[in-house]
């Protein structure tokens, strides 16, 4: 069955970096678009950053962008998210996700596949 594993998360200050790790089992990986969504305590679930089947195109919400870089070894099935310049409102479980032949899409119910996810917490 489809099986996605993140790995990467933890405690970190303000400022600090973290970078997370998706790795997939079951699907044909190459024919995914991949993203990060992230889900705080009391909030709903929301886009962080989207990567392209190929790898060649990526989009990222307003506030990741410029401080998260999304990335994807189809050779490996894994795909990454380095994250930097952490602030406290990035605090959250981070989750990976799959959408098959998908495009750049920032909604969760367009993602066939989901992972456990990994927590992340960025203190003051």
């Amino acid at each position: 069955q489809v099986q996605l594993v993140e790995s990467g998360g933890g405690l970190v200050q303000a400022g600090g970096s973290l970078r997370l790790s998706c790795a997939a089992s079951g699907l044909t990986f190459s024919s995914y678009a991949m993203a990060w969504f992230r889900q705080a305590p009391g909030k709903e679930r929301e886009f962080a950053a989207a990567i392209s089947w190929t790898g060649i195109g990526t989009y990222y919400a307003n506030s990741t962008k410029g401080r998260f870089t999304i990335s994807r070894d189809n050779a490996r099935n894994m795909v990454f998210l380095q994250m930097n310049s952490l602030k406290p409102e990035d605090t959250a479980v981070y989750y990976c996700a799959a959408d098959f032949f998908g495009g750049l899409n920032s909604q969760t119910d367009e993602y066939d596949y989901w992972g456990q996810g990994t927590q992340v917490t960025v203190s003051s």
